[in-house]
């Protein structure tokens, strides 16, 4: 893998954190263009559910982002489902680091 620039390493950092706090399957983090950063972890509710991605994409536009940069996504994970792939190219993310629950990191670029 190759060596993760300071701001990477802080949303999964932000991923882990999320994750850890709320005991969620996934925690992520997302880096707006200004180099902003909004964190959250798996929502599962009776009437509500949302991906720790999603829930990340959501904050950071409910709280004026306009574009994403970057997500990370700490937990169990295998790569991204269609619909949190759905919810990245809709906001023009390029880069996505996926890590299992220890924080090892798996993937580094684009996701496919």
């Amino acid at each position: 893998m190759p060596e993760l620039s300071a701001e990477d390493a802080k949303l999964l950092t932000l991923a882990r954190a999320a994750r850890a706090r709320t005991g969620a399957d996934q925690g992520a983090a997302v880096r707006d263009g200004m180099g902003r950063t909004y964190a959250a972890s798996t929502v599962v509710l009776l009437s509500l559910r949302l991906s720790a991605v999603q829930a990340a994409v959501a904050a950071a536009l409910s709280s004026g982002s306009a574009e994403l940069e970057a997500v990370a996504v700490v937990g169990d994970v295998g790569g991204l489902d269609d619909n949190d792939r759905a919810v990245l190219a809709d906001v023009s993310v390029t880069t996505v680091l996926l890590a299992d629950r220890d924080g090892s990191l798996h993937h580094v670029g684009l996701e496919s």
